[in-house]
């Protein structure tokens, strides 16, 4: 059963000991956004997957985060999230797996199980049966001699 959050309240998220992020939640607005943002639709064809991915979280993440605890600058003063500092806290790479595991991937679970619904009995997706048939051994022959 699809359990909906009739909240829509944002949530926080422990990226690393002492880190954590206060998120919006994963929404169709928000993918659509991210995906149509200009640093993620300037990514060149040829880039390859990870850089897709990088991208798109670091544009994801902007447009996501609303505050975070425990992160601050290079003299330990506390910062608060801006595009930089976001982008900035996703090269950091533990931070970036965790950001996808505990907020990207869980709002793409569902396209995921989606896609991997059980065969239909009976219709285009029914399982196929075998039509080959093991080839026959050769007939002997008595040898003449």
């Amino acid at each position: 059963m699809l359990t909906l959050d009739l909240t829509n309240a944002p949530r926080w998220h422990d990226l690393a000991p002492g880190v954590r992020v206060q998120l919006r939640p994963l929404t169709t607005a928000l993918m659509v956004a991210t995906r149509s943002d200009p640093v993620v639709e300037a990514v060149p064809e040829m880039a390859s997957d990870e850089e897709r991915a990088v991208a798109f979280a670091k544009a994801l993440a902007r447009r996501a985060v609303l505050a975070w605890e425990g992160i601050g600058d290079a003299d330990g003063n506390v910062i608060e999230p801006n595009p930089e500092a976001i982008d900035a806290l996703l090269d950091i790479w533990p931070i970036f797996e965790a950001f996808q595991l505990t907020y990207v991937s869980k709002g793409l679970l569902l396209e995921q199980e989606k896609n991997a619904s059980a065969l239909s009995p009976n219709g285009p997706s029914a399982g196929a049966s075998a039509t080959a048939k093991p080839a026959r051994k050769p007939a002997r022959t008595a040898r003449r001699g």
